[in-house]
């Protein structure tokens, strides 16, 4: 029976994407002006062969001094999962709060470390509650329904 047990497992962590703008460099490095922050969140599943899922959190971070972009970070941070043996009404909420729990923590390193190297203090995110984050998206596909093409 040991063969029905269910299985949750991280084959892999990884950077997909990163990008990285200082548009006004190198004005932006003499300036005093206090920095804006706003950071955008988004995630994206992939089923691969068999019971694999690919696993994307995306973080924007984009810092402004008054109308000007200061820098643009943006990470795509990926993990390969392995889910196996769960029932689907149990893998939506894995996927959509557990995979990107356990991706966070690595996209915050990645959105500090580059911040750090282009030239500006490190950027620390806020903790992020995926649990609220996935309850919220839930409430709202309850809502009217809006078709969307593929």
């Amino acid at each position: 029976m040991s063969d029905q047990q269910p299985v949750f497992s991280i084959e892999k962590i990884y950077v997909k994407d990163l990008s990285l703008e200082v548009p006004n460099a190198p004005q932006v490095y003499v300036s005093n002006d206090a920095l804006q922050l706003e950071v955008q969140l988004s995630q994206g599943v992939q089923a691969m062969d068999g019971a694999l899922f690919e696993v994307t959190l995306s973080v924007t971070v984009t810092a402004k001094a008054g109308d000007k972009t200061v820098f643009l970070v943006e990470v795509a941070q990926a993990g390969i999962f392995q889910i196996r043996n769960v029932p689907q009404p149990e893998l939506d909420p894995i996927l959509g709060m557990v995979c990107p729990n356990v991706l966070f923590p690595y996209a915050r390193e990645t959105v500090s470390d580059t911040v750090n190297r282009a030239g500006f203090p490190p950027v620390l995110l806020a903790p992020v509650n995926f649990e609220a984050l996935y309850q919220q998206r839930m409430a709202e596909q309850q809502g009217p329904k809006i078709e969307i093409a593929h």
